[in-house]
């Protein structure tokens, strides 16, 4: 493959988006340290500025979700959108990547769209089991779908599914990296630790739980690493007495890699990427699937793991009576946490960057050869 390789890479508004579209360039880079990617997002959302944070380009579009009532708000959206498509074609021709990679967001649509009408190659990553809007309108023209669970073929064209397992972040579980999140986040090495993270963007749920019987774990002795999300983190920080030595409440976890080296246990959504992250590491968890989301997408996910004795499971409508009673049952049993963390590492998808970017490869080395 002829350096220096283009890539254009968009999508996000969440970490689910966002952290999988990083994964793929960074092993892109590595590859090819000539290689120019650029990112192109929505403007206003948490990837303008975790993107530039994480050493990439990017630019943002005016792009948002229609709203499902009727509104006037709406006639904006159609607007912005047509701006965005606008914008999308000038950038498209003014970067000529090599190939256009979707991670699925607002922003994939205008983006793919207008690269597939260049004919550019496009290569779409989907994370959940239940394919995305944008996703689903961009496939018949993608070169490859690449899914992370089996029976997409109900969503897309079959000849193009991939089944690579949804891309992550590095995450080594290590002693020297557990003692390097202690002092972190300023933890005792002989108390048990719970982490609760309600995806990048917090989850009201799973804080108001939290707001309300924190003090159960709190007397127990048990240290508590709570990602409150930033929408929410003022509201909690007057819920709850910040000052307890044992409870570390943060708007936002940069550093996930050592969250995971001290976690006993952790609280999580269902969201496709926590549950390979949680694979991935072999954490003992307890899932509580958000109700706000397409065909309930995070409870399948959830039972996935739950069907292999890998997780817990507890509704959204059962958090707030049930939630912190089950962390602390689960973390006094101890067998059962260290079967939960050896089941959930066999489902462990550790590749899967790797074969997303071999897929890169080839689809640039089929056009190169046109």
């Amino acid at each position: 493959m002829m350096n220096p390789l283009k890539i254009l890479i968009s999508g996000g508004g969440t970490g689910g988006h966002i952290f999988p579209a990083l994964s793929i360039a960074d092993e892109i880079r590595r590859r090819y340290p000539k290689a120019e990617i650029l990112f192109v997002g929505a403007r206003g959302r948490m990837e303008m500025e975790r993107v530039p944070a994480a050493g990439y380009k990017i630019v943002g579009l005016p792009v948002s979700g229609i709203q499902r009532r009727i509104t006037l708000k709406n006639f904006k959206v159609v607007a912005d959108l047509i701006r965005s498509l606008l914008m999308a074609r000038k950038l498209v021709r003014e970067f000529q990547p090599s190939l256009a990679i979707g991670v699925g967001g607002y922003a994939s649509g205008p983006v793919l769209r207008s690269a597939a009408r260049k004919g550019i190659p496009t290569l779409l990553q989907e994370q959940n089991s239940y394919a995305g809007v944008t996703n689903k309108l961009l496939a018949a023209k993608a070169s490859v779908i690449c899914v992370a669970y089996s029976g997409m073929e109900k969503y897309f064209p079959e000849d193009k599914l991939v089944l690579t397992g949804n891309p992550v972040r590095p995450i080594k579980i290590s002693e020297e990296l557990r003692a390097d999140a202690l002092t972190h986040f300023n933890l005792q090495s002989e108390k048990p630790v719970v982490l609760i993270v309600g995806g990048s963007l917090g989850a009201r749920t799973l804080n108001n739980a939290m707001a309300a019987h924190v003090s159960l774990l709190l007397d127990a002795g048990i240290q508590v690493v709570w990602q409150t999300g930033k929408y929410y983190y003022d509201e909690m920080s007057v819920r709850v007495d910040t000052s307890h030595p044992l409870l570390h409440v943060l708007p936002f976890i940069a550093r996930m890699d050592l969250a995971y080296n001290v976690a006993d246990v952790m609280i999580s959504r269902a969201g496709a990427i926590s549950i390979s992250e949680i694979c991935l590491t072999g954490t003992a968890s307890i899932l509580v699937p958000s109700p706000n989301v397409a065909e309930d997408h995070q409870t399948k996910n959830a039972l996935a793991l739950v069907k292999e004795n890998a997780a817990v499971l507890i509704s959204d409508k059962e958090a707030g009576e049930k939630l912190v009673t089950a962390a602390l049952e689960l973390l006094a049993d101890k067998e059962r946490c260290a079967s939960l963390r050896k089941n959930s590492l066999r489902l462990a998808q550790p590749d899967a960057t790797a074969q997303i970017v071999d897929e890169v490869e080839k689809i640039v080395e089929r056009s190169s050869k046109r």
